[in-house]
């Protein structure tokens, strides 16, 4: 197969580069891949990503099951490019910031926009390499940011699952404890430390036991942005240190 063919990946994701024609005839005028991800999109702002189907999104756009079809093979391809679309591409990056700045404002960006759409924490695990347009720019301005701090390629690559795997984690928690208000959930924050003072009475657990005491686990759901700063600060310290390693 040629290398550059792109046989390989969906047709779905080939349309989005617009690398494949899209289909001319069908039941709907003006039915196209982007107007059923953007129907998606909402679907899954305005219900949660479990009210996202595809009759769903056919009866949003006035269209049938089955003529979303001959844009999307599954629904896996649909999510891949809602995922896409909801995070968006990267903002640009002022001129001049030096790779650790660069690599900071990168993934508070990233967090940001996933955390505008907080259904995408659910999508985040990659089931494959990243292909879609937005994803790629991602990648790409992560990339250029460490274009000239002398680390080889696949150092560059580890970096970006370090911090990008940071910024997943990161969010997938905070959504967890402070979006998630289902009555009996025990991941609701105001419940939590109740909970984890009965399992840690008489003796058990004492590391736990000692941070509660502390208030590690109070009304405040933990101060997630400086959770977020000391963890992301403290890889950039190791990434920091190893350039310099090099040098």
């Amino acid at each position: 197969m040629d290398s550059e063919s792109g046989e390989a990946f969906p047709a779905s994701i080939e349309a989005a580069w617009g690398l494949r024609e899209r289909p001319h005839k069908g039941p709907k005028r003006g039915l196209t891949l982007e107007r059923i991800v953007s129907a998606a999109v909402k679907v899954a702002d305005e219900d949660g990503l479990d009210a996202v189907s595809m009759s769903r999104v056919g009866n949003e756009l006035g269209s049938s099951t089955m003529a979303l079809y001959r844009y999307l093979a599954t629904k896996d391809e649909l999510l891949t490019l809602m995922l896409d679309a909801a995070v968006g591409p990267p903002p640009p990056l002022p001129e001049g910031l030096g790779w650790r700045r660069g690599l900071e404002s990168w993934a508070t960006s990233m967090r940001a926009a996933i955390l505008t759409h907080p259904w995408t924490v659910h999508l985040l695990m990659p089931k494959g390499p990243p292909a879609t347009p937005n994803q790629l720019a991602w990648l790409d301005q992560f990339l250029r940011i460490l274009q000239d701090t002398g680390l080889p390629v696949s150092a560059k690559l580890a970096t970006q699952l370090l911090i990008s795997g940071h910024v997943w984690s990161h969010v997938s928690i905070t959504a967890a404890i402070t979006l998630d208000t289902e009555p009996g959930s025990l991941r609701r924050w105001s419940e939590y430390e109740p909970f984890l003072r009965r399992v840690t009475g008489g003796g058990r657990l004492p590391g736990l036991r000692a941070a509660l005491d502390e208030g590690a686990f109070g009304a405040d759901p933990g101060a997630p942005d400086d959770h977020f700063v000391f963890g992301l600060e403290r890889a950039l310290d190791g990434i920091e240190a190893h350039i310099r390693s090099l040098r």
